[in-house]
């Protein structure tokens, strides 16, 4: 059984991403305090809500500093969500907010011109994700599948050697991302049934 800290930034019921998590077999200790995520050996970061609302509540707990020196001695990092989003550096919802940083890019809003294509805003149900590489994420998905998204923007990586995935809203958009110890996923595993699940269990067994 894996041990896996869940990050508590304060913005949002990360019940159902505890509960998938331990419906794979992890071991969880859901926390908001930044000496336990020091020393945590693999570390889940969910977010929901807005991005500055989200950054402001992991600064508030000093828990900004405790992710980056995880992260910088190596230790494995799931951001889900606006948890993904919150590894670049700036977000640009409700203002101009810096994020952790962590990966090149902006998170900017899905255009206006896609109401024109019939489609709505939040990008909101189940969409395709298309692997762009291997990764640590898709073993039993190879071929893709459908997952489960709720957002109204999205992560523009400053390199695309960074996106393992892609899904299509009018344009294709970077939706899962690999670096080194670091993985992200912008659709909700813990709604996404089977490739959810399974999408948790490799992060699981992944030895960054």
């Amino acid at each position: 059984m894996a041990d896996v800290v869940l990050i508590d930034a304060g913005t949002g019921n990360l019940r159902s991403v505890h509960k998938a998590l331990e419906a794979v077999g992890a071991r969880v200790t859901r926390t908001d305090d930044p000496g336990l995520v020091r020393r945590g050996g693999r570390l889940v970061l969910p977010g929901v809500g807005a991005f500055g609302d989200f950054m402001a509540g992991l600064r508030r707990r000093g828990l900004e500093s405790a992710v980056l020196e995880a992260v910088g001695r190596g230790v494995p990092l799931l951001g889900i969500c606006v948890g993904m989003q919150a590894l670049f550096e700036i977000g640009e919802e409700m203002g101009t907010h810096r994020g952790l940083g962590l990966l090149p890019g902006k998170v900017v809003a899905f255009p206006e011109s896609l109401r024109a294509q019939g489609l709505k805003i939040p990008h909101t149900g189940w969409n395709f994700v298309a692997w762009e590489r291997p990764n640590p994420l898709q073993k039993g998905l190879e071929d893709g599948g459908y997952a489960y998204f709720n957002h109204s923007f999205y992560c523009a990586p400053a390199s695309a050697d960074t996106v393992i995935g892609y899904t299509n809203y009018g344009f294709p958009f970077a939706c899962a991302v690999w670096h080194n110890n670091l993985l992200g996923v912008q659709f909700h595993p813990e709604k996404s049934q089977r490739v959810g699940l399974r999408v948790l269990e490799n992060f699981l067994q992944w030895q960054a």
